[in-house]
């Protein structure tokens, strides 16, 4: 019955086409992509027709003479040819009845790719990107202990994604970028080979804000993460040996700070070559993880050396700000409070909304309730103030708002007392101007213990 119906469909369509041949000229230069004259152009577009019917009625034998015809006279002619060929094998590959017969089919899909490759590799919508791409999915699906099969094939797509549409498909980079950390994992392939790659494809996912590339960055991220490969060990070792050979490679440097400060590295070599770094390029961003890093290490004078000049050279009101707040909390942390009020109300001018300003001001006035007079406990009215204004903006600094929380209700517990306000004849609620400290002129409240 399924042979009947085959035959009546190659007929109707053959008849379809004797049909449609009285109208068309073949002869049309459009029509040169069939085959060289007007006979063999008609030819191919019925078998191509053929094609299709016969892998959709499951007639493989007939649907492979067809295929081989088209791929031999007219690979260049249609996109459907390849699309029913991949059909027609991958049927023929479910229907194998064993491992011998199953591969011969897998080559020869992987053959196609390579055909529709040559025949398409410059189409806009279906060329070598995409065509890579899906060879790239069907060999890891059909060759997953082929692990250096798999890594060739996938860089290859996931580079092609980048020539032909001018950047890279994220979710292949996830893919291939997975599959090179497994095979670090499983020794097949250096740690050097494992963060050239990331170092690669990082800048790919940089400012990305549709959900699906978010989680996509957080996979690449998360693989490279538990890699084990960007250890500072490993990061050293690796570095130690090229920047020996190229100390002033701008690029070298620059890829070699910025892994290992992801890595949190705080060894000398790495802090030897930030410094060397920054004074190749001076940027606010080094000059800030640089601080950091000194004052970590307790190192205040160079933490406050790099921010000073990168303050000087800085036009940027938003790279100001991030300045101003790293040398506020090293200027609280060495209990140069003079220099931290400075430094907040930089910040509160760049940007009211900064809970850092409210942060250093609230420590900095804490700092002046040193003594036992009234005017000296009332600062802490105003240390208060301004706590409890930083933890209401710093939300999205989980740690610092903790810590400011912690210390509004320190200051609070320090007020004073109801008899000392009454002694000097406050009343709770009324308005009161501090007049000492680094608090002094601020409006507050009197309120008690």
């Amino acid at each position: 019955m399924k042979s009947l119906k085959l035959i009546l469909v190659v007929a109707f369509a053959a008849m379809g086409i004797s049909a449609m041949a009285q109208e068309i000229n073949y002869d049309d230069p459009k029509y040169a992509v069939w085959g060289e004259n007007a006979n063999e152009r008609r030819d191919n577009m019925l078998n191509n027709q053929f094609l299709k019917e016969a892998v959709d009625n499951k007639n493989y034998p007939a649907a492979s003479k067809y295929l081989n015809i088209l791929l031999t006279k007219c690979p260049s002619a249609s996109q459907n040819i390849y699309t029913n060929g991949a059909k027609l094998y991958k049927n023929l590959i479910n229907k194998a009845e064993d491992e011998e017969g199953k591969k011969v089919y897998i080559d020869s899909l992987m053959y196609l790719y390579d055909v529709r490759l040559k025949a398409f590799e410059k189409h806009k919508k279906y060329g070598k990107d995409y065509i890579l791409n899906r060879k790239a999915r069907e060999f890891y699906s059909f060759f997953p202990d082929d692990r250096e099969g798999i890594r060739k094939i996938f860089q290859e797509a996931v580079e092609a994604s980048n020539e032909m549409k001018g950047k890279y498909d994220l979710e292949l980079v996830s893919i291939y970028f997975a599959e090179l950390c497994a095979d670090y994992s499983n020794d097949l392939i250096a740690a050097e080979d494992l963060i050239a790659a990331y170092d690669r494809y990082s800048p790919a996912f940089e400012g990305v804000e549709a959900e699906e590339d978010i989680e996509l960055k957080n996979q690449f991220d998360s693989a490279f993460g538990q890699s084990g490969a960007a250890s500072c060990e490993n990061l050293e070792s690796l570095f130690a040996k090229k920047l020996a050979d190229a100390p002033e490679d701008e690029a070298l440097l620059s890829q070699a700070v910025s892994l290992m400060s992801r890595a949190n590295c705080d060894s000398d070599f790495f802090f030897a070559t930030a410094e060397k770094y920054y004074s190749i390029k001076p940027s606010s961003e080094t000059a800030l993880f640089l601080a950091q890093g000194f004052q970590n290490r307790s190192e205040f004078e160079k933490a406050m050396k790099y921010l000073s000049e990168a303050l000087a050279s800085e036009q940027d009101a938003a790279e100001k700000e991030k300045l101003y707040v790293r040398i506020g909390l090293i200027s609280v942390q060495t209990k140069n409070y003079a220099e931290a009020v400075k430094a907040a109300n930089e910040i509160k001018g760049i940007n009211p909304e900064n809970g850092y300003a409210y942060f250093l001001l609230g420590q900095c006035y804490a700092a002046s309730a040193n003594c036992s007079e009234l005017k000296c406990q009332a600062c802490y009215w105003a240390a208060y103030d301004m706590m409890n204004k930083a933890v209401g903006l710093l939300a999205s600094e989980p740690g610092i708002q903790e810590s400011a929380k912690k210390m509004a209700a320190s200051f609070r517990s320090a007020f004073p007392t109801k008899e000392e306000c009454f002694f000097n004849e406050l009343q709770a609620g009324a308005s009161y101007t501090i007049k000492h400290g680094f608090a002094n002129g601020v409006n507050t409240t009197v309120r008690f213990r």
